[in-house]
C-alpha cells in the first residue's frame, strides 16, 4: 500500500489535500484524542510499516470519545488480531493478480474493466482486500487504454485504486476524455471512499469533469455505518446527486462494526434519505490480516433475511461474495 503524496498532486495544496496531509498516523495520538490512551485497547495496538494507521481528523471527529468499541474506530485502528494467520486468508483473496491483463488494468467480468490509477488511500481500512497488493502503476495508462480500445465488448470503465480521487481533477479530466474517445464505452464508474472520508473533495471542478463527457457517470461510495454520515458528508452527497450523478453504496459486513440488522437498516435508511441507493453488502474478502472481522455465512444470511423483513426491497443491499476466477460476484 502506497501512502505518500501522489506525484500528480499540485504543488499548492487544496483544502482537502491539507486535511489529508494532517491525517493521524500515530495510534497513540488517535487514542488520546478519543480519551482511550489509558484503556485496555492501547495494549492491543500493532504497528505495521507496510500498512500503517492513516485516518483524517474529519473522520475521527465522528468517533465517540471514551468508546473502545466505536464502529468507526474499529475500522481503522491496527490491532494485534491482524497477526492471526489462517490458511484460508490469502494475500490476494479475490484474484486481482491473475486478472491484470496489462499494468493497471483488471478484467474480471464481462463488459467492464477496472483501471487501478493509484495505490494511495486517504484512510487505511483494516479489512482492505488490497492491503498487500503490489501497486505497479505505470506512468502512462496508454497500454491499458489501448487494450480497452481493442476490446469492443467493454462498455464500462471503473476508476479504482487505492483511491482514484486522490489524483488531481486536471489529471482525472484528461483521463475521462481519453476514455470517452473510445466509441464503445458508455459508462464511467468511480469507486471512492472520499465523499465519506474527506467530503470536501467533492468540489465543483470534480463535478464538471465527471459530468463533462458523453459517458454516463456512476459514483459508488463505500460506507459501513450510519455514524460515518454527518452534515459534511450529506452536503457532498447532495452535490453529487444534484449534478445528476447516480450514487450507489457498497458496504462490507464486519464483525463488531455492522453485523446486525438494526445497524444495517439504519444505514440503508440514512443513505436513501440522501438519494443514495444501497448496492452491495460484501461478505468479507478473506485477506490476510482481517480474520477478526469475519462474520459467519449463517449469521450473514440471517441478517439479510431480517433486512428483507425490516425494509422495502429497494433498500436491501445484495449480499455477495467475490470469488477469484468466477464470472460474477456470488450471491449468498
Amino acid at each position: 500500500m502506497i501512502t505518500e503524496t501522489p506525484a500528480s498532486w499540485q504543488s499548492e495544496l487544496t483544502d482537502w489535500q491539507e486535511e489529508l496531509r494532517q491525517a493521524i498516523r500515530n495510534p497513540i495520538q488517535l487514542l488520546k484524542l478519543l480519551e482511550l490512551s489509558d484503556s485496555e485497547l492501547a495494549k492491543s495496538i500493532v504497528v505495521k510499516k507496510h500498512f500503517a494507521l492513516q485516518v483524517p481528523k474529519t473522520y475521527v471527529a465522528r468517533m465517540r470519545k471514551g468508546k473502545p468499541d466505536d464502529p468507526l474506530l474499529r475500522q481503522v485502528l491496527p490491532m494485534v488480531d491482524e497477526n492471526l494467520k489462517l490458511s484460508r486468508f490469502k494475500i490476494d483473496p479475490v484474484g486481482d493478480v491473475a486478472a491484470e491483463k496489462v499494468p493497471g488494468l483488471l478484467h474480471k467480468y464481462q463488459g467492464r474493466v477496472l483501471l487501478l490509477i493509484t495505490g494511495a488511500c486517504a484512510i487505511h481500512c483494516r479489512y482492505c482486500f488490497r492491503q498487500h497488493y503490489n501497486y505497479a502503476i505505470p506512468k502512462s495508462l496508454s497500454q491499458a487504454l489501448d487494450a480497452i480500445c481493442a476490446d469492443s465488448s467493454i462498455s464500462e470503465v471503473i476508476l479504482s485504486g487505492g483511491e482514484p480521487l486522490l489524483l488531481t481533477d486536471n489529471y482525472l479530466e484528461q483521463l475521462a476524455r481519453k476514455i470517452a474517445n473510445i466509441s464503445h464505452i458508455r459508462r464511467l464508474r468511480l469507486h471512492t471512499r472520499l465523499p465519506i472520508v474527506l467530503p470536501t473533495r467533492v468540489n465543483n471542478t470534480l463535478l464538471t469533469w465527471l459530468t463533462g463527457t458523453r459517458l454516463q457517470p456512476i459514483v459508488v461510495i463505500h460506507t459501513n455505518h450510519a455514524n460515518e454520515i454527518d452534515e459534511t458528508v450529506i452536503h457532498a452527497l447532495q452535490k453529487l446527486t444534484s449534478a445528476g450523478i447516480m450514487v450507489l453504496n457498497q458496504s462490507v459486513l464486519l464483525r463488531g462494526v455492522n453485523d446486525n440488522a438494526a445497524t444495517l437498516s439504519a444505514l440503508s435508511e440514512t443513505l436513501f434519505s440522501h438519494q443514495v441507493l444501497p448496492y452491495y453488502l460484501h461478505f468479507l474478502d478473506q485477506v490476510q490480516g482481517a480474520a477478526h472481522f469475519e462474520v459467519s455465512v449463517d449469521k450473514a444470511t440471517q441478517i439479510i433475511e431480517q433486512l428483507r423483513i425490516n425494509l422495502p426491497g429497494y433498500l436491501v443491499p445484495k449480499l455477495v461474495r467475490e470469488v477469484a476466477s468466477m464470472a460474477y460476484k456470488q450471491p449468498l
